[in-house]
């Protein structure tokens, strides 16, 4: 009874720790902050974004995975970041490419370090919980309505992947 009183504990404080990746706040392209918080209960996919990048063109797979659920719940969040050398080099710069290129009018953070000594929170969290770091720009994390990591995928997979809808769409409300 006493290992499974224990082994429980464990998983609980797993789930608690996990769910923690609802708390964190990214500042805003557009001013102010986004708060993760504010979309808890929803499925959340943050993926680290560069405006000069052989992957850039997902921008528009991006937009689309949006425009198809967001109706039903998803919330997609950019996150721009110059830590591969390959971003603008501000943040209205950014904003406005993504406008202009793709119709982007999804939610952006401002511009953001994702990996190393100077990484944002929340990816410093998802490095320490399951182990992830972006290897490169356009790497995709999937956040249920629980605040937990549901899967993570690298730059290659696309946003409008079978791979990423299925693990999508039994989230959605």
């Amino acid at each position: 009874m006493m290992k499974w009183m224990t082994l429980l504990a464990a998983i609980l404080a797993g789930s608690a720790a996990l769910a923690g990746m609802t708390s964190h706040r990214f500042a805003n392209i557009d001013g102010g902050e986004l708060d993760l918080g504010d979309w808890a209960g929803r499925p959340i996919l943050v993926v680290n974004t560069a405006s000069q990048c052989g992957f850039t063109y997902q921008y528009e797979g991006l937009q689309k995975l949006y425009d198809t659920y967001k109706d039903r719940g998803l919330v997609v969040l950019a996150v721009p970041s110059d830590d591969f050398n390959q971003e603008l080099a501000t943040a209205e710069e950014v904003k406005d490419f993504c406008e202009i290129s793709f119709g982007l009018d999804m939610p952006m953070a401002d511009i953001t370090h994702v990996r190393g000594p100077d990484a944002h929170p929340f990816y410093r969290d998802l490095a320490d919980q399951v182990g992830f770091v972006p290897g490169w720009n356009f790497n995709k994390v999937l956040i249920g309505p629980d605040g937990t990591v549901v899967a993570t995928w690298g730059s290659r997979v696309r946003p409008m992947s079978g791979t990423v809808t299925k693990a999508i769409e039994p989230l959605l409300q």
